[in-house]
């Protein structure tokens, strides 16, 4: 399973594979053919009300915007839209495209991490979801 990210306004590549589009906007400025998108799944995307609150705050709020994702990923029609996810994954390499300018710090970056174990959406809340969550993090051992 191959996971990748890239700027929607890259250039495409072939080593991309499935170039799939994370936002629930369509990038400004850019025709359908530029963006040589196979698929768009709006419904894996922030909801408006998530992605106005996150472009409005300061830099510190990224780990609040991370929690507030995942739980939405949990919902109904994020999981049903992860599932598509899966099964493109599974299918061969994928490159999530996104359009903010900042590379490492928006909703495809929580889903490439969703997407290859290191993250999972969260069943509950409180201390025992939180104790549960740092003995994942601690079985999986350091990252590489």
């Amino acid at each position: 399973m191959t996971v990748s990210l890239k700027r929607v306004y890259d250039k495409p590549s072939r080593t991309d594979g499935t170039r799939i589009l994370v936002d629930r906007l369509w990038p400004r400025g850019l025709t359908k053919e530029r963006a040589a998108v196979d698929q768009w799944l709006r419904d894996v995307a922030p909801s408006n009300e998530l992605r106005k609150w996150f472009h409005s705050q300061p830099d510190d709020a990224w780990p609040e915007f991370r929690k507030r994702y995942l739980r939405e990923l949990a919902g109904e029609k994020g999981s049903e839209a992860l599932q598509r996810l899966y099964d493109a994954i599974h299918k061969g390499k994928v490159t999530l495209l996104f359009a903010h300018k900042n590379e490492e710090r928006n909703n495809a970056t929580v889903l490439k991490e969703l997407l290859e174990g290191a993250r999972k959406p969260p069943t509950g809340t409180g201390p025992a979801a939180a104790r549960a969550s740092r003995s994942r993090q601690a079985a999986r051992g350091p990252r590489r």
